[in-house]
């Protein structure tokens, strides 16, 4: 599980010195991050655009390599998590990560310079246009490689890099400060997101991809080049070995001993081998079979003179055991969140908004970026935070203390995604019966007399479902963790992501081939005024129905496997909601 006591002497030796650490490393860490997520989060809203008017792919392909990408993105969090605490320490994590984003962007705008580097354009997607080469699929895949690289060893490690700089142990108002600084940390991400979806979107639109894709490039190499200006500043803590390990060791030591017969032999407290300074002694009585990895059977031999473990492999610590239990809890409820974030992920959506009129007012000469619709999802994400917990907390204290339970908002935010992906569907039907009346059937880049203010409110209630399920999970799972474990417990979030990016991709593609064999009606064509997409929403509200079933079984299911050993989760407010 590693030395937490030597990261401890660490920091504390460099909290006393003024030339390592503190609030001056602060600029070059936020702008590092919010310059990272600002580029490559301006690259998403458009790409499926380029990727189908570029390297000639249809609407369904090109989704789904997008959503690998995500999913590429998001669950490499975890690898650059376990190799920056096992091996380079956060510093180096985030300057190759860094340098992998700079270098995949920069490839990524070099294919709107050099022509050679891209497909010959097609005329009215003719037949004579010349396909796109092996060379050139690699080149582009290689970007997206690069850039998920990036950001799988620069978001996970680049928030608690910057609390290293702040971790002073010796003073009384530690913890404020630390809470203060991800406040803003995270204050300065959702103003990337915001930038990223209105700003840098907004020049790819009117500016071409030669500007729209040079200004993430530009941003990379300023976030590089702050990030290492700070270099001599830095408190960089080493590498102490990764939790992950500490759980493959729990689940290898309990194997091992699988012979103990934990049923038949009663263990007193001496019995189980116990950390240093540790405030967990004994094993809870779930999932008992794992509590064989900590059970002392010979001490001279699984020993050593100090008292630590001879070959962690064999015996593990009661605590160790207990944070792999804690994630064996969180596996069912976890799952349940796939399906509102498979919601969220589709990029299809961009296909309809450029059929609609997206001015602002009638004869305004502005109109919304199609790729900017998802920040009524944002905007309505951070209303909905901020008036719940500055005005629906204070309301219901009386009854709930803590407001809201997590699980109550999770069920809540599964339904009002069901709404979201029905009315998704209803609107695509509106918006394609619309196309057909007015003789676009065969014209997919019409513009159709349809405000795209229709689309609104579905971005809307995916925000609201967004902030009730998501965050409600992030709270649900960092209960359950104990303290120690709260960063893992984050990254499980971020890995929850991914496979929903994954499942998302593996649909479009399942969907795509079994409408598009026969001759039957495709319902992702590239051409979305003959395609069926409002057949393929009605599919999402269907699964996200049979999902939210699923979810009130776990309900119950989790309360079999919940003791309150490691949880400060109350599971009879949540009975009182369901």
């Amino acid at each position: 599980m590693g030395k937490y006591s030597e990261q401890e002497e660490h920091l504390l030796k460099h909290s006393h010195n003024s030339r390592k650490g503190g609030l001056k490393t602060m600029p070059f860490i936020i702008v590092n991050e919010s310059f990272e997520r600002l580029a490559s989060f301006g690259l998403q809203p458009n790409m499926i655009i380029y990727i189908t008017t570029f390297y000639h792919m249809e609407a369904a392909a090109a989704s789904s390599l997008l959503g690998i990408w995500s999913a590429l993105s998001n669950g490499l969090a975890i690898v650059g998590a376990f190799v920056s605490d096992s091996y380079l320490g956060r510093f180096r994590a985030v300057a190759i990560g860094s340098i992998s984003s700079l270098i995949g962007i920069s490839i990524l705008w070099l294919t709107t310079i050099i022509p050679q580097f891209r497909p010959s354009p097609c005329n009215n997607q003719q037949h004579g246009c010349n396909g796109t080469t092996t060379a050139q699929f690699a080149l582009i895949l290689c970007s997206f490689g690069l850039i998920s690289i990036g950001a799988g060893f620069v978001r996970p490690c680049s928030v608690a890099l910057g609390a290293d700089q702040l971790d002073n142990k010796t003073n009384p108002d530690n913890e404020r400060v630390i809470d203060s600084y991800f406040n803003w940390f995270y204050a300065s991400l959702g103003a990337s997101t915001f930038l990223a979806l209105t700003v840098i979107v907004y020049i790819q639109d009117n500016f071409g991809w030669k500007v729209g894709f040079g200004v993430p490039a530009i941003l990379m190499v300023l976030s590089v080049s702050m990030f290492l200006m700070g270099s001599p500043l830095y408190v960089k803590v080493k590498a102490r070995g990764s939790l992950f390990v500490g759980l493959f060791q729990v689940a290898v030591a309990a194997f091992r001993k699988r012979h103990i017969d934990i049923q038949m032999i009663n263990y007193n407290d001496e019995c189980y081998y116990k950390a240093p300074e540790s405030k967990c002694l004994v094993p809870s009585s779930d999932f008992r079979c794992m509590n064989r990895a900590c059970i002392i059977q010979d001490p001279d031999k699984e020993l050593k003179p100090d008292g630590t473990t001879s070959n962690p492999w064999s015996l593990c610590c009661v605590e160790q055991v207990e944070s792999l239990k804690s994630f064996l809890r969180v596996l069912p409820m976890w799952s349940t969140s796939f399906m509102p974030i498979v919601s969220m992920s589709i990029p299809l959506s961009i296909f309809q908004l450029k059929t609609v009129d997206r001015h602002v007012f009638p004869g305004h000469q502005f109109e919304i970026p199609a790729g900017s619709f998802t920040f009524f999802s944002v905007f309505t994400l951070t209303i909905w935070n901020v008036f719940y917990d500055r005005a629906l907390v204070p309301l219901l204290m009386s009854r709930y203390p803590r407001g809201l339970s997590p699980v109550f908002r999770m069920g809540v935010g599964l339904i009002i995604s069901c709404a979201a992906m029905a009315l998704a569907a209803i609107t695509e039907n509106i918006r394609r019966n619309k196309a057909i009346n007015e003789g676009f059937k065969d014209d997919p880049n019409a513009v159709l007399n349809m405000s795209a203010l229709w689309f609104v409110p579905q971005f809307a209630l995916l925000g609201l479902a967004e902030a009730l399920n998501v965050v409600g999970l992030m709270e649900f799972i960092y209960t359950e963790f104990p303290k120690s474990m709260s960063s893992f417990a984050l990254a499980i979030c971020t890995i929850g992501i991914a496979v929903a990016n994954s499942v998302c991709s593996l649909l479009v593609s399942v969907v795509d081939g079994v409408t598009s064999a026969g001759g039957n009606t495709i319902w992702l064509s590239t051409n979305i005024n003959k395609a069926h997409l409002d057949y393929f929403y009605y599919l999402i509200a269907f699964l996200s129905v049979n999902n939210f079933l699923y979810f009130l079984f776990v309900c119950r299911f989790c309360n079999h496997y919940h003791d309150g050993l490691n949880s400060r989760l109350s599971f009879e407010e949540e009975n009182e909601h369901f």
